[in-house]
């Protein structure tokens, strides 16, 4: 289910166009804002979410996200840069404009986006 609320986010979470808190998905969506990506691609990388909450049983994507995140931060990162290089985060931030992605998408898919040293790390604004 979307919801569409600028409160939310002018309030709230400012720096956010969209988070899902299964099984919602709850979307900033102003057509005059053009800071903010458009709605389908915002919506995808939002299901994207989704999908990843389901494979990981819900109850454990939030202490995996938390967990990646301290990691990331443990590491140096500051705290976009590590919001960033949290594989979930990865995932949706690559296949956010692909509006098929989802189709063919293999289950774990998010696994491949775990840092290794080779990687690197996706870098701050």
């Amino acid at each position: 289910m979307i919801i569409i609320s600028k409160f939310i986010f002018n309030k709230i979470l400012k720096n956010y166009t969209g988070i899902t808190l299964f099984p919602f998905i709850i979307l900033k969506y102003d057509k005059n804002d053009k800071s903010v990506q458009p709605y389908e691609v915002v919506a995808n990388h939002e299901r994207i979410h989704l999908r990843q909450q389901l494979e990981t049983l819900v109850v454990f994507f939030y202490p995996m996200y938390l967990i990646f995140y301290t990691i990331n931060r443990f590491k140096g990162m500051k705290h976009y840069e590590a919001y960033r290089n949290i594989p979930f985060e990865r995932e949706s931030y690559v296949y956010e404009s692909d509006l098929n992605y989802l189709k063919n998408r293999k289950f774990w898919n998010w696994r491949q986006f775990i840092l290794t040293p080779k990687d690197g790390v996706i870098s701050s604004r």
